[in-house]
């Protein structure tokens, strides 16, 4: 008698749809459970709800929850990373997030994986990535895989760059690895007290070299924003969400987008605020005030987004909007070091000019400063190649270029600060203006030193009577208006709307034919 062949068990549609919303239970929240505890304790999101926190409701699609280590029954669903895809102010972007309760948010296989396929998609697109950062660095067990994957991820971070918005926020300690990521970006946001950035850790530090350093020391967030490496500090992960939100209001999707409109023609006369310019500028001329209370009145609304501020407060690096249209505002800080440019100052300058040129933002210079910072420090630091860069990046840079001289451009600064040498398209002075190769008190100093005595009253009183005369005819905007340098001297309070009619003119501008070649190099 043949038996009957036992016919293997077929699962019921209601036991699978059971077994997905399991699965899919399991992901939500998939990390070691000592590890959640302790993110509990801390008050910290998961790397989803921080996802759900930064974009807009309900518009979160999620790819790869269920991606794991491949050949590990046990291992976490996500691998350590949360991908997807969503909109802020209705804009598409890619998004990930790092989770610390997995492997500590370290780099595995499918972590990378899933980074990377996030990469292709908004190259596809054309649209800003956002990541959120809370990881270990490189995971340790997974040895080659891992580096593998982060020398994967930092190949596509440059083939994204100046392709699309590239932005990370920085909410854990970030280590090793894990800096390599953020720092490729353009935009590095981080949380007081929370956020950290450093290669090796105190630890490592202190058994391989000695030196004994806090946290807060090596790589708090204040401390890598002075150095740089963040671009903005704030005091909570939900301010870190409103700074990207408004930073992406003035950036269009990708490269070949126009940024958005905001409210276009609003104030076409002049008003009460212009006019408060005609007085602005002290007489004196050391005398320090707010770049700001200028450029709050110059532009849009009074709406004056600035990036850096921590790095070189002497140079102010900004988004604004002319006529409803962003652009990027570069301009010296009398409050700080008379506005001269220094080190950091010109490598911060450099950096805003390139990007605001990848993504078509016209520029805006204001200008005040002595010129370039003097002192030994300065020259040891390279201030001679690092001006070079920040000349690099204006002659390099072919959008529209429009700068308005306040007061103070002595020297390089002159040059530097949008001259018509450099390539800017427009450039007008105030009254107040002053320019010539050093300021009244430096040429002054340089004749007294050739009398026997430079301190007796005879000498003092030609130096007093040489500084009047220098002032009142050679530090002067009209012999560069004579000579065609500057395009024009104005009134302060037409400086708005002269703005205004200068980039409507420049609008269609286009790029001048360059001599063929790979590409430019910049003194580093």
């Amino acid at each position: 008698m043949t038996e009957t062949p036992v016919q293997p068990k077929t699962a019921t549609t209601a036991e699978k749809l059971a077994e997905l919303r399991e699965k899919l239970e399991l992901a939500k929240d998939p990390g070691d459970e000592k590890a959640k505890a302790r993110r509990d304790k801390k008050g910290i999101p998961s790397a989803r709800a921080r996802i759900h926190a930064l974009l807009d409701p309900g518009s979160f699609l999620e790819i790869g929850a269920l991606a794991r280590t491949p050949g590990d029954p046990n291992a976490f669903y996500g691998d350590g990373v949360v991908t997807g895809h969503g909109t802020i102010d209705g804009r598409p972007v890619g998004v990930f997030s790092h989770d610390q309760t997995v492997f500590q948010g370290s780099v595995g296989e499918m972590f990378g994986r899933k980074v990377a396929k996030l990469m292709e998609w908004v190259a596809m697109v054309g649209c800003p990535i956002i990541g959120i950062n809370d990881s270990a660095g490189a995971r340790i067990q997974d040895t080659a895989t891992s580096l593998a994957w982060y020398a994967e991820l930092g190949r596509r971070h440059e083939m994204l760059r100046g392709l699309v918005p590239e932005i990370s926020l920085i909410f854990g300690k970030c280590a090793g690895g894990a800096v390599y990521s953020p720092i490729q970006t353009d935009l590095v946001v981080a949380v007081r007290d929370q956020g950290y950035m450093f290669i090796t850790g105190p630890d490592v530090i202190k058994d391989v070299t000695g030196e004994d350093v806090t946290f807060d020391e090596l790589g708090g967030a204040d401390v890598q924003a002075r150095r740089g490496n963040i671009h903005k500090v704030v005091e909570s992960e939900a301010a870190a969400y409103q700074y990207v939100r408004d930073y992406l209001s003035f950036l269009p999707a990708n490269h070949f987008d126009d940024a958005p409109i905001v409210n276009p023609g609003l104030e076409p006369e002049i008003t009460a605020h212009d006019l408060e310019l005609d007085t602005i500028v002290p007489d004196s001329d050391n005398m320090g005030y707010d770049m700001h209370e200028i450029l709050l009145r110059i532009f849009d609304d009074g709406d004056v987004f600035e990036i850096s501020d921590q790095r070189s407060p002497s140079m102010i690096t900004a988004f604004a909007r002319v006529d409803g249209r962003p652009v990027g505002v570069i301009a010296n800080q009398p409050m700080h070091m008379s506005g001269a440019v220094g080190n950091e100052a010109s490598d911060k300058a450099a950096g805003f000019i390139r990007f605001c040129d990848s993504f078509n933002l016209p520029l805006v210079f204001v200008v005040d400063t002595p010129g370039a910072m003097p002192g030994v420090a300065e020259e040891e630091g390279g201030i001679i190649k690092r001006g070079g860069r920040f000349f690099n990046a204006i002659v390099e840079a072919d959008v529209p270029k429009v700068t308005i001289i306040v007061r103070k451009a002595y020297g390089g600064g002159y040059a530097v600060m949008g001259s018509k040498q450099l390539s800017a398209d427009l450039n007008f002075a105030w009254p107040t203006a002053r320019i010539a190769v050093i300021g009244a008190e430096g040429a002054a100093q340089l004749l007294v030193k050739r009398f026997p005595d430079p301190t007796a009253p005879e000498v003092q009183k030609i130096r007093a009577d040489f500084i009047e005369g220098y002032n009142l005819n050679l530090a002067t905007p009209w012999i560069a208006a004579e000579r065609g340098y500057i395009d024009g001297v104005i009134e302060p309070h037409e400086t708005r709307l002269l703005i205004r009619k200068s980039l409507r003119l420049l609008r269609d501008k286009q790029p001048v034919k360059k001599v063929l070649r790979k590409h430019g190099l910049t003194p580093l």
